[in-house]
């Protein structure tokens, strides 16, 4: 079974800097994608960032060139570096696996508040 698991959030002033952390634990068969959502109060959740097998790296347009995300093989961890951050990045972030082999799946964790004060 598959395990996700963020840490990392906070409550920040507009301009700071924060780190989420994600740990996945590995199924048989990998993922095509590992990454970040948000969601906001009322909103639907938003694309945040991904990171694919061979290190490509995609980002949300509200995002980037603020955003950068990483990942630590050894520690089957990822993370989302969040610089400049603004009251529009505040949300609940949600660390996600995609896998596709041998079905579409994916995985989610419970989420990490993310808050900016303005």
């Amino acid at each position: 079974q598959v395990q996700v698991a963020e840490s990392g959030g906070g409550l920040v002033h507009a301009g700071a800097s924060l780190r989420l952390s994600c740990t996945i634990s590995r199924g048989p068969y990998g993922f095509a994608s590992e990454g970040w959502y948000r969601q906001a109060p009322g909103t639907p959740r938003e694309f945040v960032a991904e990171i694919l097998p061979d290190d490509t790296k995609n980002y949300g347009n509200s995002v980037k060139d603020r955003f950068v995300i990483s990942r630590d093989r050894a520690k089957n961890t990822i993370y989302l570096q969040m610089n400049n951050l603004k009251p529009d990045d505040t949300a609940v972030y949600y660390c996600n696996a995609h896998s596709t082999i041998p079905s579409l799946q994916d995985y989610w964790g419970q989420g990490t508040q993310v808050t900016v004060s303005s």
